[in-house]
């Protein structure tokens, strides 16, 4: 990957009058922020201690959005990208960032949502969870959209800031194997009746096997299920249907195949999985954060851990095979089943239970019908567990670990932990989950 080290024309086309900024910082999104005139001027592709040409793409009262156009000095952390449809591509929004001042650049993130939101400090900057920049997406849904104008199908992410589906061939996010497929599936869509009711494919990849599922919105003829079957034949993938909703999801071709599934080595674990179940993008990632999570919470034997937001057992089991006894709590049925299921399988269904609760609308009265619980493991979607925290009383677990996918919700429910009920928040670092976005993962630990 080459590093930029002369002016260039970012956009592609001649811009409207020049207009010269120096770039002062990133903001969450990862756009350079400027100030003019006394406005502040977010600024796509633009990089700290760079002075560039921009366009501007919006005004507001407060603040303008701006694109850049031309570099005219470019900064050390400035890289080519590496992928022919970065700019267009919603996918990525990082690509020209060394991928080390990425991670900086996020820690940046966590620690300012951290001090403004909550406002909480932590007392130790943990490492951050690196993993592979390139070919680590396991999980991804592709668009697709049948648009005559440009040739046929196209089969990809969305472009910037659209709902139009961009025009790819190839993407460096997803393994070789499966970028190696986007041209071929676009053919194969074209190839079948219902080329205009098929929105979207779904990629799942287990360690033995890669799973396409199909989103069909009407039923496919023979010569349509035929062609789904060579092509799976070929590239030796599993194809599913999904005619309805995520429990529609059934299997085409091969009838025997490996079961989806991904291994956590450390912890002697093997968790299956079906295509619509929510499992981390980033695998190899996901094994140095439960490695993490673990060391964080410290569970011994006799101890009783409740895993909230547990999913399919992705912390629970792993806490379990250190002896402590869990309790799993997760929304979905499904996942609670599979959950125990995936215990049952890996010999630990005498220490993890799990239970299917609505975790947003949690009281205290619920919590202390779950138990006395000596440590608590929290890993919530975007929104957060606000209500979880808040309803949080005596006895109070001693130690909480919160792996979150949204800096500022973690930020707003650190500072009750720590301002309401006496937390303190002893580390918090980033975990990179999705190298090349802007998007922030990140892991703390709270002691009492």
């Amino acid at each position: 990957m080459g590093r930029v080290s002369a002016a260039g024309d970012l956009s592609g086309r001649s811009p409207a009058p020049a207009q010269t900024v120096a770039v002062e910082s990133l903001d969450h999104e990862g756009q350079g922020v400027a100030h003019v005139d006394g406005k502040v001027v977010f600024i796509e592709g633009a990089l700290p201690g760079e002075t560039v040409e921009i366009a501007i793409r919006r005004r507001k009262p407060a603040y303008e959005v701006a694109t850049t156009t031309r570099v005219v000095h470019a900064s050390s952390q400035r890289v080519v990208p590496r992928c022919a449809h970065f700019g267009v591509c919603g996918g990525c929004s990082m690509q020209h960032v060394d991928p080390r001042a990425q991670v900086a650049a996020k820690q940046r993130v966590l620690e300012d949502c951290l001090q403004r939101i909550g406002p909480v400090t932590p007392e130790c900057i943990l490492p951050a969870v690196h993993g592979p920049t390139w070919g680590y997406r396991y999980r991804a849904r592709l668009s697709v959209r049948d648009v005559r104008k440009k040739g046929g199908v196209l089969v990809g992410f969305h472009e910037k800031r659209s709902s139009y589906v961009a025009d790819m061939r190839e993407c460096h996010v997803v393994p070789p194997d499966v970028s190696a497929m986007l041209v071929p599936l676009r053919t194969l869509v074209e190839s079948l009746t219902i080329r205009d009711q098929m929105p979207q494919i779904e990629l799942a990849i287990g360690d033995a096997v890669t799973v396409l599922v199909f989103r069909n919105l009407a039923p496919l003829t023979r010569a349509d299920e035929q062609a789904l079957c060579a092509f799976a034949d070929r590239y030796r993938v599993c194809v599913y249907l999904q005619p309805k909703g995520p429990d529609t999801v059934v299997r085409l071709h091969p009838v025997e195949a490996p079961e989806l599934d991904y291994l956590l080595p450390e912890f002697d674990l093997r968790l299956p999985f079906s295509p619509a179940e929510f499992t981390q993008v980033n695998h190899a990632v996901n094994r140095v954060l439960v490695r993490r999570a673990i060391a964080l919470l410290d569970p011994r034997p006799g101890e009783r851990i409740a895993d909230l937001f547990c999913g399919l057992g992705n912390f629970s089991l792993a806490i379990a095979r250190r002896g402590a006894r869990v309790l799993g709590v997760e929304g979905s049925a499904a996942l609670v089943r599979r959950a125990q299921e995936n215990a049952a399988a890996n010999g630990l269904g005498d220490l993890a239970h799990f239970a299917a609760a609505d975790l947003f609308a949690v009281t205290a009265d619920h919590i202390a019908a779950w138990g006395p619980i000596d440590k608590l493991l929290i890993d919530p979607p975007r929104d957060g567990a606000i209500a979880l925290v808040k309803a949080l009383a005596e006895p109070f677990p001693r130690r909480i670990v919160y792996v979150s996918c949204s800096p500022s919700t973690l930020a707003r429910d650190a500072g009750v932990l720590v301002n309401v009920h006496g937390y303190r928040l002893a580390a918090a670092g980033v975990v990179n989950m999705f190298p090349h976005t802007s998007h922030v993962e990140s892991i703390a630990l709270f002691e009492k």
